[in-house]
C-alpha cells in the first residue's frame, strides 16, 4: 500500500521555538546595548553641564567599551546560532517533498521523478544579409 510522507511538526515546532528564542536573545541585547549608549550619552551632557569631572568622565570610557565590545560579540554568536537553525529549518523543510504517485487501474504504485532532458547545445545559423 502507498504512503505519502507525514511531516513530524513537533520536531518542526521545536526548531521554530529555538529560532524565535535566539530572536528574542538578540532583540534583548541589542536593547541593553542601547541602554548603555543612552547612559553614556546623558554621562557626557552631565560632563558639558559641568556637573562631573573629565577624569570621571575618562574612567567609565573603558567600562563601557568593554561592555559594548561584549554585546556586540555576543549578538554576533546568537546571529550565527539563528542562522544555523534557520538552515535546519530549511533542510526540514526540503525533506518534506511531496512523492510521486502514478495511478493505473492495477492499483497506485510510486513513480519516478521525471527525467531531466539534455540540453544540446548547437551553433545558432547565422543568416546571410542580401547586399
Amino acid at each position: 500500500m502507498a504512503t505519502e510522507k507525514e511531516m513530524n511538526q513537533s520536531s518542526f515546532i521545536k526548531i521554530a521555538k529555538e529560532i524565535n528564542a535566539y530572536a528574542e536573545i538578540i532583540k534583548s541585547r541589542q536593547n541593553q546595548k542601547q541602554v548603555i549608549m543612552n547612559d553614556f550619552d546623558k554621562e557626557r551632557e552631565r560632563y558639558k553641564a559641568g556637573k562631573i569631572s573629565k577624569a570621571s568622565l575618562a574612567s567609565s570610557v573603558p567600562r563601557v567599551r568593554k561592555e559594548l565590545q561584549r554585546l556586540n560579540k555576543d549578538i554576533r554568536r546568537n546571529i550565527m546560532h539563528l542562522n544555523k537553525t534557520a538552515d535546519r529549518a530549511k533542510r526540514f523543510a526540503t525533506s518534506q517533498t511531496p512523492k510521486n504517485f502514478q495511478v493505473s487501474l492495477s492499483g497506485i504504485n510510486l513513480a519516478g521523478g521525471k527525467k531531466k532532458k539534455a540540453v544540446h547545445k548547437t551553433r545558432s545559423r547565422t543568416r546571410k544579409r542580401k547586399r
